[in-house]
């Protein structure tokens, strides 16, 4: 069970989604097209917003609320999200990377899965404050160049930080 919820006393939540066993499968354009396509979907069709985003080999992290701060629908589509990024970027592994992935995520199976993509937990954190808000954008977009993946932070094509640049 989650320690932190997505409640009806927040509307706007930073996330972390990390992959089982901290596989690192963002690290081809077409995995973080999946997620990146899945977001645009839900923008378009389940009224998520999302603050900005990056997505690192092993996990992403993103700040999301929905358009008119209902947190039980926040709470479905990004429910929604997980699974069905789940699904393709499982199948997406087994065909293109290593069998030793396709492998680990089946030894993360479940009872009512025959395998997993993402850890348990989303960690979906209240932002209250802009202080707060503005702690974890910083945070998200300067992760790239801290882990030394680029040199600059808007330089990293899956996150938010070169739109926020410009």
């Amino acid at each position: 069970m989650e320690a932190y919820r997505i409640s009806s006393d927040a509307s706007v939540y930073y996330l972390t989604y990390s992959v089982v066993e901290w596989l690192p499968i963002f690290v081809t354009e077409a995995t973080c097209k999946i997620v990146c396509d899945s977001l645009r979907f839900c923008h378009q069709q389940k009224h998520l917003r999302v603050n900005a985003f990056v997505s690192m080999p092993t996990h992403m992290h993103l700040i999301a609320f929905d358009a008119d701060f209902n947190s039980e629908r926040l709470a479905r589509t990004l429910a929604d999200f997980r699974k069905f990024t789940g699904r393709q970027l499982s199948d997406y592994c087994q065909g293109q990377f290593p069998a030793c992935f396709h492998q680990t995520l089946c030894a993360q199976a479940t009872a009512d899965r025959e395998r997993r993509l993402w850890q348990p937990s989303r960690q979906p954190e209240a932002n209250e404050t802009e202080p707060f808000w503005q702690q974890k954008l910083d945070y998200l977009h300067d992760n790239p160049r801290r882990k030394g993946v680029v040199r600059y932070a808007e330089q990293w094509r899956f996150s938010s930080a070169a739109w926020y640049l410009s």
